[in-house]
């Protein structure tokens, strides 16, 4: 997972850290009123940490829960801890996996 180190974030950095398309976020921010970019003059938005765990959240149950949108939002609603606890698990459980590829990896390169 990459961390989230700055204070805000443009649109392409988020898209790119998330895996989805700038015009996904923009869809989501009308959808899901957690995601809530603060904009300057110009419009340019600027995603907070605190809106890129709610995407991924969000990205989670669409992406692999296969929840429609409006599932989504009635669970967040509805059971914002538990999701928040399973997806912090699942996110967990994708870097130990991805730790234990990169081993294997290594031991492979070794023969």
């Amino acid at each position: 997972m990459d961390s989230t180190s700055k204070k805000y974030y443009k649109i392409s950095e988020v898209a790119e850290m998330v895996g989805l398309p700038m015009s996904t976020l923009r869809f989501w921010e009308n959808i899901f009123p957690t995601i809530n970019p603060r904009r300057n003059d110009r419009g340019t938005r600027f995603y907070t940490p605190r809106d890129i765990e709610a995407i991924r959240m969000i990205s989670y149950l669409v992406k692999d829960k296969g929840m429609k949108l409006e599932a989504a939002q009635e669970e967040l609603k509805r059971n914002r801890d538990g999701i928040t606890k399973k997806f912090e698990t699942v996110q967990r459980l994708r870097q130990v996996r991805d730790r234990l590829q990169e081993m294997l990896d290594s031991l492979h390169h070794l023969r």
